[in-house]
């Protein structure tokens, strides 16, 4: 998966111009659009400020279709805030980015089916 161009995606639906996403994360109009146009490769950190100011969950850069608007909890599991979101979490989300990056789309289909599969039974117990 290449983040660029879905950052960009994210951007544009939320009718942000790269000036205001400079406003809100303090990171220069032409370093966003270096990231968009795919020359450079923005870290963790970086991405967490893009998270902030597109109003996303960090997983949202990697999640294929529509983002959901709040997260699908069962019922009286209630949570401070999304995954990804403290620096404690950062070395995992790295190595999920990395995973994500050399799977192919077959393989992700499956990982987000094991993970649907794994969900469906906590929350039965």
């Amino acid at each position: 998966m290449v983040i660029g161009p879905r950052i960009r995606e994210l951007r544009e639906a939320r009718n942000l111009s790269q000036g205001d996403i400079e406003k809100r994360t303090g990171l220069a109009r032409c370093y966003t659009s270096r990231v968009e146009n795919g020359r450079t490769v923005p870290s963790i950190e970086t991405l967490e400020k893009y998270a902030r100011a597109l109003e996303i969950p960090l997983y949202g850069f990697f999640y294929e279709g529509k983002l959901p608007l709040k997260p699908n909890l069962p019922p009286g599991e209630k949570t401070k805030s999304l995954w990804g979101t403290s620096s404690n979490e950062r070395p995992e989300l790295r190595a999920l980015a990395r995973s994500l990056r050399r799977m192919d789309e077959r393989h992700r289909k499956l990982l987000l089916l094991v993970a649907k599969g794994m969900t469906r039974r906590s929350r039965k117990k």
